[in-house]
């Protein structure tokens, strides 16, 4: 790298901490204070009262305060990343940092506490001290020995989980990756010899961890900067190494080395050289994770050692072991359940959680955040990547389940099931609204063909179908492409072994679809050849005539082209038989919950009858996610105030659906703040049918319905579910080229249910 990039991205990572505001935390409220009585509420005199509630009983603390979900991330500066003993406030942007994680990946809340304390025992004592305030405490970058004392303290006198994240979390990501690495290795914990550089926290941690995992305490050889640490060894000696003495005699980590299995270096740049390398036996395991630079790097280890499986600390190699698999969802199962430690048998549960879900198909998810990668199990994929959303569910259930069978959690979770249901649906933001629909998709199994198959987001979809319902995905695609992209993604899938394929360029229903096809559309224009034509290239017509022919129960396709040219084809094809689109219905999950938006995509200036039509279809499809329909019918007019194109069609709309008795509320024609706001909406209207605030909204014209879906997607951080096709009797649904994988697996649920369980 030039002096030039390096300065470059110095000054990228400092802009990155100075604006647009300085730090990487603030503190928000989370009730409103808008009045008087939310004054009284907060504090003096309605805060008595949850003072009160917590001296009669102490448990109450996490109902009352966010003491349940706030973790301390405590340090002195004495030993900060790389920097070493930087002190306490230089060490504020790493502590910023760790909190900043904590949020991301678990939504614990933390205040970062710098101290000026060099003295273990008084820091221990501090840190003692703050128990009243938090649920939980991170000890991190505390140098070695003091660290060993500090939490030693803390976790004897402390009744909340005491965790150094620099010896534990890192002991853990380092037992994940052992597991497998010695899977794919082919060899046993309790057979291997390890040989370990680096005798301070981390290092020590992991010789630990590693021995409850197996490996025997004879088999380790620990060095240092003075060589083996062995027995009668004076010089630069702890009561930690000790425990890892080896003979009576000074050796090299070049003498020790010979026939190692596995290398663990938690020391400095350069320290295993390719001589050392070349002696370790058969498939060795090198995990040199110094950091920035490795004990070696791994072109250098692969140069004399082709077969090795390596490891770094560095996000540019594959394996990086990184802390941020473990502590987020280490203390968020132990704050879950109220535990008071977090005890051996909790961290061997975060080993083995992380180390099965490597070997699980990667998620979509990490997959999008890690483009270029391939995320497949293996030497260079032994354990997940931080942003596989799955860590939260599989890893912090492992951990709550362990702290409640070995007696240390306060609050068990008596349903383990539901727990890890409601940690997925803090990561998926779909998952909890979407539940009552795959639910009753689960009901029944339903066949749902892909027209774009080859895409890889369908091919993530199609895994996840399988895996996680009881519907059997169709893929309309070239089957040697279809196969190339699933293994390139590291996906299991293969075609015509776990799914059917649908080839265009040759399949043996080729006649019978392109008949089919002719015989709907011979009096709209289409002869046999152009027929013949459809059926091998539009791949939307395919999976048209596969639903109608009844081959498949429910056609997805628009990952990519125009909506109106999907819809074309499959009006075209399954518009018969009462089935016509009604129109396109997105829900927004939003962070204070669901909004439906309607007609988002199917009729550009629809009529009042159009209107009406989608606004019952919103109703009917609202409620199939337990939600009772509050539909406002939007307009630049608000409640007849002005003679408008879309007023006068909303007004005359709404005379349609009064003219029929309706088990729904709706109201219209008014703005979307007097739909939400119910105080302005009084003030305005005082007779208005609709109580509360609207949670669907149906415009008078695609422009303004599909703004508002981007603008609350792009700006308000909404997730999107749809569009739902409505009026096609679940036949068929036409995405958008912005879909996610998730969003397909949502999609193929909405599809797999039973038009009897919504109409």
């Amino acid at each position: 790298m030039t002096d030039k990039s390096k300065d470059n991205l110095r000054q990228a990572a400092l802009d990155y901490h100075k604006y647009p505001k300085p730090g990487k935390l603030e503190i928000r409220a989370t009730k409103p204070m808008a009045n008087g009585r939310d004054l009284a509420r907060a504090y003096s005199p309605g805060v008595a009262e949850a003072c009160i509630e917590i001296k009669d009983d102490a448990s109450t603390a996490r109902d009352y305060t966010a003491r349940g979900n706030l973790v301390g991330v405590v340090t002195n500066g004495s030993a900060v990343l790389g920097l070493g003993n930087i002190g306490a406030l230089a060490s504020k942007p790493v502590m910023e940092g760790k909190a900043v994680l904590f949020k991301k990946f678990a939504n614990i809340d933390c205040f970062d506490i710098e101290l000026n304390e060099p003295d273990p025992y008084k820091l221990a004592e501090i840190v003692c001290s703050l128990e009243p305030t938090f649920g939980a405490i991170n000890l991190e970058d505390i140098k070695a020995p003091d660290c060993f004392i500090v939490e030693k303290i803390c976790r004897e006198r402390m009744n909340i989980p005491v965790f150094h994240d620099d010896q534990h979390g890192t002991a853990i990501v380092v037992g994940a990756a052992a597991t497998n690495a010695l899977h794919v290795a082919g060899k046993k914990f309790e057979d291997v010899k390890v040989v370990s550089t680096g005798g301070g926290a981390a290092g020590i941690a992991c010789l630990n961890m590693l021995l409850k995992l197996g490996v025997k305490r004879e088999n380790v050889f620990l060095c240092d900067l003075q060589g083996l640490v062995y027995n009668g060894r004076e010089l630069d000696m702890t009561p930690q190494k000790a425990e890892y003495a080896q003979g009576t005699e000074p050796r090299t980590l070049l003498d020790v080395i010979e026939g190692a299995d596995l290398f663990l270096g938690l020391s400095g740049p350069g320290v295993l050289k390719p001589e050392m390398v070349a002696k370790m036996s058969d498939r060795p395991i090198i995990f040199a994770l110094a950091n920035p630079t490795p004990e070696i790097l791994p072109d250098e280890a692969r140069a004399v050692k082709p077969d090795a499986i390596i490891a770094t600390g560095r996000s540019d190699y594959p394996n990086q072991v990184n802390n941020v698999l473990c502590f987020p969802f280490i203390f968020r199962g132990a704050l879950d359940v109220g535990a008071t430690e977090i005890n051996d048998d909790m961290q061997i549960a975060c080993v083995e959680g992380i180390a099965a879900l490597a070997r699980q198909t990667t998620s979509a998810e990490a997959a999008a955040a890690y483009q270029g990668e391939k995320l497949a199990f293996g030497e260079d994929y032994l354990i997940p990547k931080p942003f596989d959303p799955r860590l939260m569910g599989v890893v912090a259930s492992s951990v709550a389940k362990a702290a409640m069978e070995t007696g240390v959690a306060e609050r068990p979770r008596e349903d383990m099931a539901e727990y890890k249901k409601s940690l997925d649906g803090s990561v998926f933001k779909s998952a909890l609204l979407m539940r009552p629909v795959f639910e009753a998709a689960r009901t029944v199994t339903r066949r749902i063909v892909f027209s774009e198959g080859e895409d890889e987001r369908v091919l993530r979809a199609a895994q996840a179908i399988i895996e996680e319902t009881t519907d059997s995905p169709i893929l309309i695609g070239r089957p040697e492409v279809i196969e190339t992209r699933c293994e390139r993604a590291g996906l299991k899938i293969r075609p015509r072994i776990d799914f059917e394929v649908v080839n265009p360029e040759n399949d043996p229903r080729y006649y019978d679809y392109w008949t089919t096809y002719h015989t709907l559309m011979a009096r709209r224009g289409v002869t046999p050849d152009l027929a013949k034509a459809i059926m091998r290239t539009n791949t939307t017509a395919i999976g048209a005539v596969m639903v109608q022919r009844g081959e498949a129960d429910s056609l997805i396709c628009g990952t990519f082209g125009q909506f109106l040219w999907h819809l074309k084809y499959v009006n075209e094809i399954l518009g018969r038989e009462g089935r016509h689109p009604v129109g396109a219905l997105s829900m927004m999950i939003l962070e204070d919950g669901p909004l439906f938006v309607a007609d988002t995509q199917c009729h550009p200036e629809p009529t009042p009858e159009q209107i009406a039509e989608t606004v019952v279809g919103c109703a009917r499809h609202v409620r199939r996610f337990g939600l009772n329909p509050n539909i406002a019918l939007c307009s630049h007019s608000q409640f007849g105030n002005l003679d408008t194109a879309s007023g006068r069609n909303m007004r005359a709309a709404l005379e349609i659906l009064d003219s029929q008795p309706r088990d729904f509320c709706y109201e219209g024609e008014m703005h979307i703040d007097a739909a939400f706001d119910v105080a302005l909406r009084e003030r305005i209207f005082p007779d208005s049918r609709m109580t509360g605030p609207a949670n669907t909204l149906v415009f008078a014209n695609t422009d303004a319905a599909s703004g508002v879906r981007n603008i609350l997607k792009m700006k308000g951080g909404g997730l999107e579910v749809g569009p739902i096709l409505m009026g096609m009797q679940n036949k068929a649904h036409i995405v958008t080229p912005s879909i996610t994988p998730r969003g397909l697996l949502n999609m193929s649920a909405i599809a797999g249910t039973p038009v009897a369980h919504y109409s």
